[in-house]
Parts: structure tokens; C-alpha cells; sequence
């Protein structure tokens, strides 16, 4: 068991952490939230012993051990491999292997030395060094077998493989890799080592789409407990069942994931609202009465009770943080239809080919996710469409009266360090007002003065977040963004979510958040080494297509198109010299062929039918006994809540279980029906 006592930090006057007190059960899968500046990462260095608090305690039961991930700066060696990296999470296994090397030399040397009688003990017996010699292999070799040393290695490319290297990425030396794919080690170690607490600080943000699938899975089978900071609420949402979150100096425990917690937070900020309007009228009338009867000798009595009365009154304060924030794009200047083509573009760097012949088009009104491992050439892409790169061969034609508008991480370099926030904003040309640059500085976090914070003394999220507001301020009607949400917290996130699904223009984003993308998007593009093919749908229709045709077809049945054909798939057409058939036979055909796709799909659409109902039931019970458990009293009966969480916690898993078959097979009959649509034209 993990628990905090009365942990506090201050910064000067501010309180960072007050009187903070929980507890992790081992196990337990815990989303650390907040806004950005709240103390979440801070929260998680103490809990690591990276940092020591002002006050409190924290108490580590047993031989439970902590992991910690840091959100940068970790420091590999440079003499070493990938491989050689990662296998240091397994010291102790390193550690007995040596031990093991000198206890086979030196028991090869005695065997050796057997006949010159060496190593005897004076009776010339051979149980001294010699047995004990032994003794200690034998245990040293089952040490090994129980710390899993025989399947060391696989374990190892199993991790790095489902992080994204690849195998030849294992023998290279660390230094080659960026900060990135060096997080990626980091966490692989960790993972490998399996603590039963795992501290991660921002996992997903150096991951791609495969990746971030891929570390989901691991964490849903993983058996210690977890302690995450995130800005991605599709992976908390996925991995966690409890929210802490952060606010204030202050912690609030919500029994569920982040979706959970916003329902909560919302009807509780609801009944905040009300109670605070309550009681404003009571005060109110309170103050009324004072001033009516003040002077009156008669009611001297009553008005001093009341001045009392309102002296211990704690006013009730609704926190002006949480009230809406928004912006709006104006009005994209209408372009042509093609927004954007490459014909036959080939890009080199050296000997290495990033792309070859690759033909794409953008056309009006599309929102675009791209998506693909890291390294198979997303940022080279975009940067060759918003004219940053020059292409190798071929061409990139923008269309008319196309007005780009380009968001990448490096422009927050390009700042003028001596400029304040507003003053960045500011130099944008167009006659801004400052109230107009103000409201949006605060939907990027910048609330009050910090707006004029000098350029200089900003860190590299908000120098991020500055860039990022100023490209908004004159965003053109073709928006290209490189990982727009890295810096962002969930609120600007939400904001500015909802500005670019409002957007008339064009969009082309690359990031691997869902839950960002998926309201926003229209279309996927998926990059893969040498090629980029389209699939219509957001990025969480192309996940599940995608798993469902590798399981069922394979690749070159996935739907979309590949970088050789600009238009979507077509069915291939019969060719001049294909027999034809009498409107009798084709009609014997297609019944056959319904009547074989019917006996695929109705056993699914019963068990869908089957897992509906299962689920109705299930979410009406949760519903129930998250109900229950809002109730003060309900936690007064300590066997009940027990029995209570223990169902709870039940029936999480499996409706989580069940959701996912039912996507499965929802899925399988899209794509059965689909395929029956094709066939029946064919």
C-alpha cells in the first residue's frame, strides 16, 4: 500500500499542496489530473523521492517498489546500445550472470587442477572450496530461472518492438536516437522492471498512434499499480478507474476515469453555482436588514446577532477558472477545390528514400488526421506541404487562392525573447484588439499577468502555446499542424477543439490523441515507410478497420487507397474478355451469395443484440451503485462498501470487456456488410 499523509509544498505564499492525503492500494489504476501548473508532476517526484515535500509523510508498505517516468531529461549511456540500454533494468539478472561467469572459471580451473591435488583440504577430501563452490552455482542458477533470465531477451524486443524500433534499431548505439526514442527506452526499462507502483509523467507524448495502442494493452494487463499524468483522455480513460485530481493546492478523489470525473466535477460545480446564488439572496437580505434597522434602538439586538451572523458566514466561491472560455476563426476565404497535389513527389535525404512517386490530393473542406509510426516520414510530409521543405522530384501544386497557415513545435525558437506574451501577439499584423489577444492568450493558459511575462522567462510549453496562439490570430483557409495539443492542457485542449471543428477551411493535423482528433477529423491519412494511403473515417474508425482487416485479410485487402491512386478503392472491373452470364444465372448468384453472407452475419447480429441488453443492464447497475455511492451514509456500513466496491469493480471490467466485443463484432458485421455490398455489384 502507497499512502500520503498531509503532504504540503509551498512556493512562497502559494500553496502548491495542502494537507494532500490519499491512498493507492496495489493494483489500482490512478489518472493524476489537473491544470497545468497544479502540482501533478510535482506530486509525482515526491511520491518518487525526487523532490522533498515541506510536510507530511508518505509510507511504502512491504518490499513494494516505485517507477518513475519522468516527462524528459533522462540520461542513457552513451556507450551503449539500445539493447544493452534497456537490459539495465534487469541489474540483479546482470549482476548474477557475472557472478555465474566466475563460478564456472573457477570451477573449470579446479577440474583442471583436480590431479595436482589443488584446493584439498589437509585429509585431502574434496568437500571444501570445491563443494562450496558448487553449492553456490546451483543456487546462483536458480536465481537466474527465477528472475526470469531465460526469457530476458524476448522480453526485452517484445517491449522495444512494441514501443517502435525495430529490429535493427536494437544493436545501435543510443546516441543516435533523439530525445524522443531515448523516453521511449526510459519507459521500456520501466515496464520491463515492473514496479508495484509505476509513476508515469506524460507517457504518450513522444508516441505514435501504434505505439500508444500497444503501451494500452501492456497497461491493462499490468499488474502493479499505476500513477499517471496525461493530457490524453482517450488513453486515461482507457487504462484508468480512478481520478485525483488537483486543484489549488487541494485533491479531490473521484472513484472512476476521466470521463467519470467530468461528469461529477460538473454537477458538482452545478450544485456549487446554486448553493452560491442561495446563499447570496440570504446575504443579501441579511445586509438589508442591518442597514433598515441599524439606527433603531428597538432592534439593536437582532442587528448585532445578524452582524455575527455574517461574520462567520464562509462565502461560497465558485472558481472563475473553470468559467467558459472560446474563440472562433473568422471566416476562411473560400479557395479552389484542390487544395493541394503532389504528382509523382519523391523525397531523399542522401541515400535514404523517404518517399517515391507518391501522389496525393487535398481538396476543400477536408479534416485530415495523419497518422503512422514515428520515422516513416509524417513531419517530412507535412513540412513538404506547407512549402518547408523542398521536394526531391516531382511536384506539390497549391490551389487557388490557397492561404497556408503552419504550426510545428520549432517556431516557439522563434520568438523575440525580449517581447512579452502580448507583445508577440501583438506584432501580428491585422489591428487585433488587446481584449481580442487576451482572450485568446487565455484559452492557452494564459490567464492575468502572465500575459505580460517576458518571451525569455517562459518555459518551453508555454513558449509552445504563445506560437501556437499567434499562428491562430491570421490562420489562412488551409491549417497544417504538427502535434498542436503537446503542451496543452484538457480545458485548451476543449477549446481549441471546438474552434477547428467550427473551421470552414481545410485542416491537415498530425497528433496522436484521439480523443482531439476524433470530433474534428473526417478523413485519416496514414503514412507508412515509402507509401500514404486514405481511409475515410476518424483515427478511431481506422484503428478498428484496421485491426479487424490485418486479423481477417491481411494488408492488401484494408480499405483506402494507396499513394499509387488518388481516388478511393473501386472493385476491380471485369475485363473485355470475362465469360457473361444470363440475368437468370447472375440472379441465382446473388441469392446464393446474400444467403451466404446471411448465415456470416445474423449469429453476430444476435450476439450484438445479446451483448446490447448485457450492457443496458450493467451500466443501469453501475449507475445505481455510483448513485449509492455519492451518499455519505452509503459509507457507514463498512462490510457493504466492501461487498459494494468489489461489484463495482466487477462490473467495470466487465462492461469494459463487453464494450469491446461489441465494437469487435460491430465492426466484423460493417465490414461483412460492406463486403456483401461489393460483392452483390460485382
Amino acid at each position: 500500500m502507497l499512502q500520503l499523509q498531509n503532504i504540503q509544498l509551498y512556493f512562497g505564499e502559494r500553496a502548491l499542496l495542502r494537507d494532500a492525503s490519499f491512498i493507492v492500494n496495489p493494483g489500482e489504476r490512478v489518472a493524476l489530473t489537473g491544470p497545468n501548473g497544479a502540482g501533478k508532476s510535482t506530486l509525482l517526484r515526491i511520491i518518487a523521492g525526487e523532490q522533498e515535500a515541506d510536510a507530511g509523510a508518505i509510507h511504502l508498505s512491504g518490499t513494494s517498489t516505485i517507477g518513475y517516468l519522468p516527462q524528459d531529461g533522462v540520461d542513457p549511456d552513451p556507450g551503449l546500445t539500445v539493447f544493452e540500454e534497456t537490459e539495465r533494468a534487469f541489474q540483479e539478472i546482470l549482476d548474477l550472470r557475472q557472478r555465474e561467469e566466475q563460478l564456472r572459471a573457477r570451477l573449470s580451473k579446479m577440474g583442471n587442477d583436480e590431479s595436482s591435488g589443488e584446493d584439498r583440504d589437509e585429509d585431502g577430501d574434496e568437500d571444501g572450496a570445491n563443494d562450496a563452490l558448487l553449492n553456490e552455482y546451483g543456487m546462483v542458477q536458480t536465481k537466474l530461472e527465477n528472475a526470469g533470465h531465460y526469457t530476458l531477451q524476448s522480453d526485452i524486443e517484445r517491449v522495444l518492438s512494441g514501443l517502435g524500433f525495430r529490429p535493427s534499431d536494437l544493436t545501435r548505439s543510443t546516441t543516435e536516437f533523439s530525445g524522443g526514442w531515448l523516453m521511449r527506452i526510459a519507459l521500456a526499462k520501466l515496464l520491463l522492471r515492473r514496479p508495484t507502483y509505476l509513476l508515469l509523467d506524460e507517457p504518450t507524448n513522444h508516441l505514435d498512434i501504434e505505439s500508444l495502442q500497444w503501451l494500452e494493452s501492456f497497461m491493462k494487463t499490468y499488474d502493479g499499480a499505476l500513477i499517471i499524468v496525461s493530457h490524453d483522455k482517450a488513453f486515461l480513460n482507457s487504462v484508468t478507474t480512478r481520478t485525483l485530481h488537483v486543484k489549488h493546492g487541494d485533491i479531490r478523489d473521484y472513484a472512476g476515469n476521466y470521463s467519470f470525473f467530468e461528469r461529477k466535477a460538473a454537477e458538482e460545480r452545478e450544485l456549487l453555482l446554486k448553493k452560491a446564488e442561495n446563499q447570496k439572496k440570504e446575504l443579501e437580505e441579511t445586509r438589508r436588514f442591518i442597514e433598515r434597522f441599524r439606527y433603531k434602538a428597538t432592534k439593536a439586538k437582532q442587528v448585532q446577532s445578524r452582524i455575527r451572523q455574517l461574520e462567520k458566514i464562509e462565502e461560497i466561491r465558485v472558481d472563475e477558472e473553470t468559467a467558459e472560455l472560446s474563440f472562433q476563426f473568422p471566416a476562411a476565404e473560400r479557395s479552389g477545390r484542390v487544395v493541394l497535389e503532389l504528382s509523382s513527389v519523391t523525397k531523399r535525404y542522401g541515400n535514404l528514400t523517404v518517399f517515391e512517386n507518391l501522389d496525393l490530393a487535398f481538396e476543400r473542406g477536408d479534416k485530415i488526421a495523419v497518422v503512422g509510426p514515428n520515422g516513416a516520414g509524417k513531419s517530412t510530409l507535412i513540412q513538404i506541404l506547407a512549402g518547408v521543405l523542398p521536394v526531391t522530384g516531382g511536384t506539390c501544386t497549391l490551389g487557388h487562392n490557397v492561404i497556408p497557415g503552419y504550426f510545428a513545435q520549432h517556431q516557439a525558437e522563434e520568438l523575440d525573447p525580449k517581447k512579452t506574451a502580448l507583445e508577440e501577439m501583438q506584432s501580428v499584423p491585422g489591428g487585433h484588439s488587446d481584449t481580442r489577444l487576451r482572450t485568446l492568450l487565455g484559452c492557452f493558459l494564459f490567464a492575468g499577468d502572465d500575459v505580460f511575462k517576458p518571451v525569455k522567462v517562459l518555459s518551453g510549453g508555454e513558449r509552445s502555446r504563445l506560437a501556437l496562439a499567434k499562428m491562430l490570430l491570421n490562420p489562412g483557409n488551409f491549417l497544417i499542424f504538427d502535434e498542436p495539443t503537446n503542451h496543452l492542457d484538457m480545458q485548451s485542449k476543449a477549446i481549441l477543439r471546438q474552434a477547428l471543428q467550427q473551421f470552414d477551411g481545410t485542416l491537415l493535423i498530425v497528433s496522436h490523441d484521439r480523443d482531439f482528433l476524433d470530433p474534428i477529423v473526417n478523413k485519416t491519412l496514414e503514412i507508412q515507410p515509402g507509401h500514404a494511403r486514405y481511409w475515410l473515417g476518424d483515427v478511431s474508425y481506422y484503428l478498428r478497420k484496421k485491426q479487424e482487416m490485418d486479423q481477417q485479410t491481411g494488408d492488401s485487402h484494408q480499405p483506402g487507397h494507396s499513394n499509387h491512386n488518388s481516388a478511393p478503392h473501386q472493385p476491380d472491373k471485369p475485363s473485355a474478355t470475362q465469360p457473361t452470364l444470363s440475368r437468370k444465372e447472375e440472379r441465382r448468384l446473388r441469392a446464393e451469395k446474400r444467403a451466404l453472407l446471411s448465415e456470416k452475419i445474423n449469429p453476430l447480429k444476435k450476439r450484438l443484440e445479446e451483448l446490447e441488453n448485457a450492457i443496458s443492464n450493467a451500466e443501469e447497475r453501475k449507475q445505481t451503485i455510483e448513485t449509492d455511492m455519492a451518499d455519505p451514509s452509503f459509507y457507514e456500513n463498512g462490510d457493504r462498501v466492501k461487498q459494494v466496491s468489489l461489484e463495482y469493480e466487477s462490473l467495470k471490467q466487465a462492461l469494459a470487456e463487453n464494450l469491446r466485443k461489441w465494437e469487435e463484432i460491430a465492426g466484423r458485421i460493417e465490414f461483412l456488410e460492406e463486403e456483401a455490398d461489393r460483392q452483390l455489384q460485382s
